[in-house]
């Protein structure tokens, strides 16, 4: 019987997880023939944001391109004065002197609506607008202040992401529900109630964008906390509740490892039940650090979910007692940096590269394996090991690298691998 039931057991196919289909509608940011599709069947979209004072036009103007070269598909840009919004046209124009049609984004608080008013060309130079809700206004201000906003995106049809955030809650609604919480039979905890405040205020805003004249389509919203299990409630909910497109991030996720984890930890779970049509990760970049982090974090998020491919990956073992753990340290490290550092030019010169892979093994006993498997490849000796270093491609064994200038070799072995497998394609 026990046998029996083994067999029908192993005669069953394991499932493939793969991420649940998500349901949004779909927006269009869009600057000149470049038109950014967020949600509904596109692609989850990268997105960052600067640093920089947008009054230094020319200082934002070079992070934006580096931001979307490094696979940014919107950046964000502070808009908090009436300096910074004369600024946002020549942004614009420094942009698209580079050929860098990347879409801006402008996020505004507190003054928006004057901000937007008095410098059209300000809200006609940015795509898509940030508005949170909590602090667009006080009172009878409120909704007058939000309003003026929203008819000027529709004036000029831009999108606009209500984004509510948990640090800058909507006052009124969050006492609101705290008192009618009070007369429950069975109050909830008080972290429930800010759940559905947050959710509260992203939906009833987005209802009233639209009731103001805002194309429903051109709505996107978000509701950014900075726990990764308050996250994935909040986000769960607002997706059961609306169909509006969502933007995804953990809010002051922190520095280096710490918010790497976090954001990877909380945007991974959502992204496989198929919430989120837009991430960004919001990393405090490390003293030196470049800001594209965020952008390569989120890009290998995606990446490793198979929801995306951005760059060839590089596999690569951990080190060992074997290994002569310098040497495929360095030659992993310099192979990585070089695929990324080409990735701005290979993308339109040889489509379809970001999926190739590649192996750097650091001794025998996976190496000749892994490399293989990988579109090329290279088994390193470990220690103790002949100086030989087999090179694989497309699964078969091609030469053996040796002495010196192995990793030199090697890279110059990855360019015209691509040169010769994808060039034919561009």
């Amino acid at each position: 019987m026990q046998d029996s039931q083994s067999s029908q057991q192993l005669s069953q196919a394991i499932a493939v997880a793969s991420p649940l289909p998500r349901k949004s509608r779909q927006a269009r940011v869009v600057w000149r023939n470049n038109v950014v599709t967020v949600g509904g069947d596109a692609p989850v979209r990268v997105q960052s944001m600067t640093n920089t004072d947008t009054v230094d036009a020319v200082e934002t103007a070079i992070q934006v391109r580096q931001l979307a070269q490094a696979g940014s598909e919107m950046v964000r840009i502070t808009v908090n004065t009436p300096e910074a919004a004369a600024a946002v046209p020549y942004i614009r124009e420094q942009l698209d002197r580079m050929g860098e049609y990347v879409p801006l984004v402008g996020d505004f608080h507190y003054n928006g609506h004057r901000l937007l008013t008095d410098y059209p060309d300000c809200a006609q130079a940015l795509s898509k607008y940030r508005i949170n809700p909590g602090n667009v206004g006080k009172g009878d201000k409120k909704d007058k202040q939000f309003g003026q906003m929203i008819e000027i995106a529709a004036k000029y049809d831009k999108a606009v992401r209500i984004g509510v955030n948990w640090g800058s809650l909507d006052q009124e609604i969050m006492a609101d529900l705290m008192d009618q919480n009070s007369r429950r039979e069975k109050p909830w905890e008080t972290r429930q109630v800010m759940y559905e405040a947050l959710i509260t205020s992203a939906i009833s805003s987005a209802e009233l964008a639209r009731d103001i004249g805002l194309n429903p389509d051109n709505i996107i919203l978000s509701c950014k906390v900075s726990g990764v299990q308050d996250l994935i409630s909040v986000y769960r909910e607002l997706a059961r509740r609306c169909d509006y497109a969502l933007h995804l991030g953990l809010t002051e996720a922190g520095m280096g490892t710490k918010g790497t984890v976090a954001s990877t930890a909380a945007l991974s779970v959502l992204l496989q039940e198929g919430i989120g049509d837009t991430i960004r990760v919001s990393l405090t970049p490390q003293p030196g650090e470049a800001r594209t982090q965020e952008v390569v974090v989120a890009s290998e998020i995606l990446q490793a979910l198979g929801l995306r491919v951005f760059v060839p990956s590089v596999t690569a073992c951990p080190g060992c007692g074997r290994t002569t753990s310098t040497t495929f340290q360095e030659l992993a490290k310099k192979i990585d940096d070089f695929l990324r550092g080409e990735m701005p030019v290979w993308r339109t010169q040889f489509p379809g590269v970001e999926a190739m892979k590649v192996a750097v093994m650091g001794c025998i006993v996976n190496g000749p394996g892994e490399s293989k498997h990988a579109d090329i490849g290279i088994s390193l000796p470990g220690n103790g090991e002949a100086p030989a270093a087999p090179v694989f491609i497309d699964g078969e064994k091609a030469l053996t690298l040796r002495g010196e200038h192995i990793a030199e070799e090697f890279q110059t072995l990855v360019l015209e691998y691509v040169q010769r497998r994808y060039g034919q394609k561009a």
